[in-house]
């Protein structure tokens, strides 16, 4: 637009009357944040230029799609954009995704998010585990000085089932105390710098735990636990030092540096962050544990745009970004 062209433009702003100006407002603020969202999804190929087809890095431009720049690869010659390949391909409204990572951020439910973004209920559930799906791989891959490791325990969900292989609980309902058939076993790892792991287990013998332990445990860590039996025999078969804590009798710290109160008080901001989506499916478990790992991660300085990076399955990406 010509200089001239825009002055008249803007004297003509005082002639709208609120709604306009509110809804002029909001189509602006609509069209930053897609160009927003394209710059920072543009970023992440720039950054690391890789057919996502073969992994060749011989490249040329194809075009341009949904404002998104196109390439050619010269090896396969296949097309591909920044979202090929990701979770977030072929997902529409790039101008809302901002505001539902926000949503994420603040912990909002499904219709709350879809409220919030101008979007229909099945579509904010269908973007929440699609911005989701890459966090849950992103955990800690290894611990350092003295990791931490505890089992915590959720029950069983079959929220939005139509066909319940029992009888249907009542919100808030509870199952038999103690580990059951009714409960599902999280292992949850976690070192004094704040790098954090979960899985998901069958069960909370040494059997089920010392597969999941033993890539995360070198043989100069400390493992820290509590009285279970198990967790001895997890580390005389890695070779790692382990000093487990007897809270079954009230000892809490042993040689004043030893012990997993940093992996309980994980688990309890975890559960108690839970708590606001009135029960979560079992199905989808290890979406919501990947969910916090990543607020947690992230901390106080969480902006979307950290998760948008998170969410398109950039792991360096998402390093970079609680960096900055």
């Amino acid at each position: 637009m010509k200089t001239a062209d825009f002055k008249t433009w803007l004297e003509q702003l005082n002639a709208l009357n609120r709604g306009q100006k509110d809804r002029l407002r909001n189509e602006l603020d609509r069209r930053g944040n897609a160009e927003e969202v394209i710059r920072l999804i543009e970023q992440s190929l720039q950054e690391r230029p890789l057919c996502p087809h073969c992994g060749n890095t011989r490249l040329q431009r194809w075009g341009v799609s949904c404002k998104l720049q196109r390439y050619r690869c010269r090896q396969c010659l296949r097309t591909f954009n920044a979202l090929t390949q990701t979770p977030l391909a072929r997902l529409r409204h790039k101008d809302r995704w901002l505001t539902y990572n926000q949503a994420l951020i603040d912990g909002l439910s499904v219709r709350r998010a879809a409220s919030c973004c101008g979007v229909a209920k099945n579509t904010s559930f269908k973007w929440r585990h699609r911005f989701l799906q890459s966090p849950v791989r992103q955990k800690a891959q290894t611990m350092q000085g003295i990791a931490e490791a505890d089992e915590t325990f959720f029950l069983e969900s079959f929220k939005g089932k139509r066909h319940l292989p029992r009888k249907a609980r009542k919100r808030g309902g509870k199952a038999k105390r103690g580990t059951s058939t009714e409960h599902i076993a999280v292992l949850v790892v976690r070192d004094r710098i704040g790098a954090t792991a979960d899985f998901r287990l069958t069960g909370v013998s040494a059997k089920e735990m010392e597969p999941v332990l033993k890539p995360l445990l070198s043989a100069d860590v400390i493992l820290c636990t509590d009285g279970a039996a198990a967790y001895t025999v997890i580390a005389k078969n890695l070779g790692v030092e382990h000093h487990p804590v007897n809270l079954a009798q009230g000892v809490h710290v042993v040689r004043g540096a030893y012990h997993i109160q940093n992996v309980n008080a994980y688990d309890s901001r975890l559960k108690e962050w839970l708590a606001r989506f009135h029960g979560v499916a079992t199905d989808y478990l290890e979406s919501y544990l990947g969910w916090r790992r990543m607020l947690e991660r992230f901390g106080k300085n969480i902006l979307p745009g950290m998760c948008l990076r998170a969410a398109l399955g950039k792991e360096r990406h998402f390093q970079q970004a609680t960096a900055t």
